[in-house]
């Protein structure tokens, strides 16, 4: 029996990056067949088919620059082509054109063909929120994983270590797509909550807007570091909201989870375009065409997706920073509202009412009865819930470490402070038991 076929489906950046990895186990693993089929939608750069040149000098020289592909990647401009026997599919276009690809795809796939979905977004569906790999699933019927982690296509293409997390329903696909896409430099690790790992991989972008938005503002690191620890609860708050399985704290600690909010929120496009967004006031298509070669950015659009689903839920309110990006890149809010946010955050107006217990003509700080609901309505997945705290944050796997502290002790230069500071108080000491005349 001959191995399983891959084939790519999309030749962005991340598309060509993945491209890379997976045509170079392949060639290696008798598991897959040889040739790695990626489809590419054909366009013409300098006078040649992009086609033409990556398959005669093996780059995409467009999209990843520089970076040579394995011999053994082909590209076909002919979805149906490129896809025809592919036991396994992985699926990199950007996700407002997914529905489009699963039409043309639909009856030409193998019906045991395993896919995997490496699209971050999500789109709405009549119950809210609707998955990319749920859209797959629906249209071509084969069964669905997720690849998400803190993977910026450039480090990956240059084979720089960086980790990634499969989510998948099946252990056993799991174990042979990190088989397919594991190197001593790009690790992975396979979990079952295949849900929580695709929020994340979406949410993510929307924080980093306005971690964006704060870099072109002029706010510094602590600033940055609470948007993405607001952001990361928020994040939660909604996988809790909208996951249909369960939301288990490990796999927020993940490459998925917290690796990859800090790392779109320091080195991801959605970051820059959004600090350019913010010095500029230039639209988000113009920045797109001037900045990003083509591509799409996910980050806007992912937020008017979450905008209308959270507003048929009636829970807008819940999720502000969400909110705020979407008014900001979509409303006119002045880009300063981004402030605000995190100003008037309910994590904030919470602790506060929480000093002193308003009085009630019952008795200030007197206990809630049992038949008095807390504050926020329903529970974590009625449409009244509350925004998770911090103390429920904490009680979700983070009491181990402050989540600020470590951004900006890894970012901000804190650590380097506090050696500084060290070295001074040993200096001293010295100086000090030397006596004066040293």
């Amino acid at each position: 029996m001959g191995g399983k076929k891959v084939c790519i489906v999309g030749s962005g950046n991340w598309g060509s990056a993945i491209a890379k990895i997976a045509g170079s186990n392949a060639a290696r693993l008798s598991t897959f067949e040889n040739q790695v089929n990626m489809w590419v939608l054909e366009e013409e750069v300098g006078g040649r088919r992009l086609t033409e040149i990556i398959n005669t000098e093996h780059e995409n020289v467009k999209y990843l620059p520089g970076h040579k592909l394995p011999p053994n990647v082909v590209a076909e401009p002919d979805l149906l082509k490129a896809c025809a026997g592919a036991d396994i599919l992985l699926f990199v276009v950007p996700h407002q054109f997914i529905g489009k690809v699963c039409d043309q795809l639909k009856g030409h796939v193998k019906k045991d063909a395993v896919g995997v979905s490496l699209i971050k977004g999500v789109d709405e569906g009549p119950d809210g929120l609707r998955l990319i790999s749920d859209i797959i699933h629906e249209k071509l019927g084969i069964e669905m994983s997720v690849l998400m982690g803190a993977n910026i296509a450039s480090e990956v293409a240059e084979e720089k270590f960086c980790e990634t997390t499969i989510g998948c329903k099946n252990m056993q696909h799991g174990q042979t797509l990190k088989e397919l896409m594991q190197t001593p430099n790009f690790r992975v690790t396979v979990v079952q909550e295949a849900d929580t790992v695709e929020i994340c991989g979406a949410l993510k972008n929307v924080v980093a807007v306005g971690a964006g938005f704060c870099d072109g503002l002029g706010y510094g690191d602590n600033t940055k570091a609470a948007v993405i620890r607001l952001g990361l609860m928020e994040m939660i708050a909604f996988a809790k909201l909208f996951c249909k399985g369960p939301v288990t704290p490990s796999t927020f600690l993940e490459s998925c989870g917290v690796a990859d909010l800090i790392t779109t929120c320091y080195g991801g496009r959605n970051r820059k375009v959004a600090e350019a967004f913010a010095k500029t006031g230039k639209s988000i298509e113009q920045l797109e065409k001037e900045m990003l070669n083509g591509q799409k950015l996910q980050g806007p659009q992912t937020s008017a997706e979450l905008h209308r689903i959270l507003k048929s839920k009636n829970i807008v309110e819940k999720f502000p920073l969400f909110t705020a990006v979407y008014q900001i890149c979509y409303e006119g809010k002045p880009v300063t509202d981004v402030i605000k946010c995190l100003q008037n955050h309910p994590e904030h107006i919470r602790q506060r009412g929480a000093a002193a217990a308003p009085r009630d003509g019952r008795g200030a700080g007197r206990k809630r009865t049992a038949a008095e609901p807390r504050a926020g309505g329903t529970g974590a997945r009625g449409a009244g819930a509350a925004m998770v705290s911090g103390k429920q944050l904490a009680d979700f796997g983070y009491k181990a470490f402050s989540g600020s502290m470590l951004l900006l002790t890894v970012y901000g230069g804190y650590l380097c402070g506090v050696r500084a500071y060290r070295l001074l108080q040993r200096r001293r000491e010295r100086q000090a038991a030397a006596g004066p005349d040293s």
